[in-house]
């Protein structure tokens, strides 16, 4: 129990530190925009680039971390995303940097998928929401913190140092996460205790078993409202440190600042997770999730003082995480068999979903559309809320009452 904890522990640096990479260019885009002289939607390519790499190497580590086990996987793209940020911190034009950004998305795509993955092997079910809700205080944590740090380092350092920090963040959680998993392993041999070598990789079985899943009704369902809620989510909020700096004159450390309540939001549901699902349910969290989702993105549409967006800003955050989090349980339970392809299949429809979204609104930011696709969003997200709560468990767990 102790060593499972102390690896939760580690995992949750992983996450932190892969969090903070996605997000930390939110707040650069008018930066690199102006460095490379392109419109801001072209700039937004380096997000767009981590998503889609992010996205479809879901396809590849489930099958891994299936074969090698989880935690081994997850060093192996920790260790691999400490040498690409260093990579990126070098790039000398755009192109470089989007496709170095690329690859970072390619490497940290093994981690949080694969960790939801491993809770769902190690915890029971009725813990289980709770369980990543606690994985969720690292990986919101890490994207406040790579959001307001992006904002900093552009101003105080040069937006390099934001990647140089973040390689050694990489190199230190999978430094420790080995150091881990060699004691963990040392100490099951002493007490004798020897797991089965798992079967050899397979390919035709491989997708024969993803061919599986597609045919059930429920991974389609789930598979299919989480590309949408990637698309609306993720997709317009990536782009609201740039409606701070060109709609509100706020600078790109205050934009990144302003980002971090988003975060804040979700740390505040991440931890009081335990508490509204007793009161909420599954269905009232999904319900409520989407409500202030779509109440936080027509403040930031159509807010008229910074307050009010900074408030909207907030209400998405604290939404957004409400409504995930009840799928990502959905995630981990569609397919208990094959639990390591089903949950990163969720993550790689969530993040083509997201990059699909960041390529929509950024047509929109050119344009000068901005308002009008947040308030599109709005409404979506909340018809998308209503669907989700018809789908999900009524039932309170037991054990989130106590």
């Amino acid at each position: 129990m102790h060593s499972s904890s102390t690896m939760l522990r580690l995992i949750s640096v992983a996450a932190f530190s892969s969090m903070a990479s996605m997000r930390v260019c939110d707040p650069m885009l008018v930066t690199l925009s102006q460095e490379f002289h392109v419109t801001t939607g072209d700039a937004s390519a380096v997000i767009a680039a981590f998503a889609v790499a992010y996205g479809v190497l879901q396809l590849f580590y489930g099958p891994l971390g299936d074969r090698f086990g989880k935690v081994r996987v997850i060093i192996g793209a920790t260790f691999a995303c400490a040498v690409f940020s260093a990579v990126t911190a070098l790039a000398p034009t755009l192109p470089v940097l989007v496709v170095s950004r690329a690859f970072m998305g390619a490497a940290a795509a093994g981690i949080i998928p694969l960790s939801m993955a491993w809770i769902g092997d190690s915890v029971a079910y009725e813990q289980r929401q709770e369980t990543l809700a606690r994985l969720m205080v690292a990986t919101v944590s890490g994207m406040m913190a790579g959001q307001w740090f992006g904002g900093f380092a552009v101003e105080a350092l040069g937006w390099r140092w934001a990647f140089a920090v973040l390689s050694v963040l990489f190199l230190t959680a999978a430094t420790l996460l080995l150091r881990q998993m060699r004691a963990t392993v040392a100490g099951a041999a002493a007490a004798g205790d020897h797991p089965a070598e798992p079967a050899a990789f397979s390919l035709p079985a491989y997708l024969a078993t993803t061919g599986r899943l597609l045919r059930m009704p429920r991974v389609r369902w789930v598979l299919a409202i989480v590309a949408v809620e990637g698309a609306l989510g993720f997709g317009t909020m990536a782009f609201v440190p740039a409606r701070m700096v060109d709609g509100f004159g706020l600078s790109p450390s205050a934009a990144g600042g302003v980002m971090v309540l988003y975060g804040v939001g979700g740390l505040v549901y991440s931890l009081m997770a335990r508490r509204w699902l007793a009161m909420l349910g599954e269905k009232g969290l999904a319900l409520l999730g989407a409500t202030m989702i779509g109440g936080g993105l027509l403040l930031l549409a159509w807010a008229p003082l910074v307050p009010l967006a900074v408030l909207g800003c907030f209400s998405a955050g604290l939404g957004f995480y409400m409504l995930h989090n009840t799928l990502q349980v959905q995630a981990t339970q569609m397919a208990p068999e094959a639990r390591g392809t089903a949950v990163t299949l969720f993550a790689c429809l969530l993040f083509l979903g997201q990059s699909l979204g960041v390529l929509a609104v950024a047509a929109s930011v050119d344009r000068g559309w901005i308002a009008q696709v947040f308030s599109i969003a709005a409404v979506c997200v909340v018809v998308l809320g209503v669907l989700v709560s018809r789908k999900v468990k009524g039932r309170v767990p037991q054990t989130a009452a106590v």
